[in-house]
């Protein structure tokens, strides 16, 4: 038999879940490859059932899956995915979750409570992911809950270029909705050029989730355009009760940027009726017609992982993209 020459040469395969199917069709355009296909329904009893059409033997793979409700629908069929790749002998495999599920319990703030964040890393190493990559994680700890490289994006870029550009003449301030967002307001306004900053102090109820029962403002915002930062909006509550202050405090407008549209409930009605000049979020999450509204501007996340899922399949550098923001 004759010796085999040469190395074998790598294959990137994209798959995509059922959540968004339109992302991974945006990133598989900017790859210029396609989204592999493949056969996924639910049982009569709600069991997933996902077999790929191709073979996978070998491939570099990445598997894609939007965290949106229901969320537990969306976290068990990506881990399918992964164990089916995994089986089927895919070289390596990386799970991207551009919105990272449980990402908000990530600690015990009480007794006999879970850390959620963490046995979602676990579930997807015993499932056979040997890499995450997401984008803006709640909180930056929990990169080290996954027994593996973890590539953290950073939507930073994308939504600093949106308003420096759409607000280039404005005396801008940068305010956190709170605290702890504090440290995402000082990269905003390094970004946008040294702006001030402010932050929201305010007081919860550790009973009543998503309840503020009291905020102030600390920081110079009156006759300024404040850009209210977060990583995510979900209910809104926290956002619209920050805009109603600053515009209080003698704002000039207000606006708001997050990386993750969560939306849940009525946060789209609240967020319109509020009055903010416009909220600004990007499609790591599908944000479905039903949801928007007209302050609305939603960037596309889809070039962001297409390169970062280039830098991973080259064995280049993710932390590159962004200029030591990273």
């Amino acid at each position: 038999m004759a010796a085999m020459t040469g190395t074998p040469k790598k294959s990137l395969m994209l798959f995509g879940g059922r959540a968004f199917p339109e992302l991974a069709e945006q990133v598989a355009k900017h790859l210029n490859v396609t989204v592999t296909p493949q056969s996924a329904y639910d049982f009569a009893n709600g069991e997933i059932y996902v077999r790929f059409e191709e073979s996978v033997r070998g491939c570099d793979a990445f598997v894609l899956q939007s965290h949106c409700a229901p969320i537990n629908k969306w976290v068990m069929e990506q881990l399918i995915m992964v164990d089916a790749l995994k089986r089927a002998s895919a070289k390596r495999i990386t799970a991207i979750m551009p919105f990272y599920p449980y990402a908000r319990q990530d600690k015990k703030h009480r007794g006999r409570e879970p850390i959620s964040a963490r046995l979602i890393a676990d579930m997807f190493k015993t499932a056979g992911a040997d890499r995450i990559m997401t984008v803006d994680l709640h909180t930056a700890q929990i990169q080290g809950f996954f027994d593996g490289p973890v590539d953290h994006l950073w939507a930073l870029p994308l939504l600093t270029e949106h308003v420096s550009q759409r607000y280039r003449d404005a005396q801008i301030t940068v305010v956190s909705p709170d605290s702890g967002r504090t440290k995402l307001a000082e990269k905003w306004a390094d970004t946008l050029g040294g702006c001030p900053i402010a932050f929201i102090h305010k007081t919860r109820d550790p009973l009543k989730p998503n309840e503020v029962v009291a905020n102030r403002v600390v920081g110079e915002v009156r006759g300024r355009l404040c850009v209210v930062v977060d990583d995510m909006v979900d209910t809104g509550g926290t956002i619209v009760k920050a805009v109603a202050q600053l515009l209080n405090e003698g704002a000039e407008g207000v606006i708001v940027a997050a990386t993750h549209g969560v939306l849940s409930g009525s946060a789209p009605e609240r967020l319109a009726s509020c009055s903010a000049r416009e909220v600004v979020l990007t499609d790591t999450l599908p944000i479905p017609e039903a949801k928007q509204f007209p302050q609305l501007t939603v960037l596309p996340i889809a070039p962001l992982l297409a390169r970062a899922i280039e830098q991973v399949f080259e064995d280049g550098s993710v932390t590159s993209l962004f200029d030591g923001n990273a």
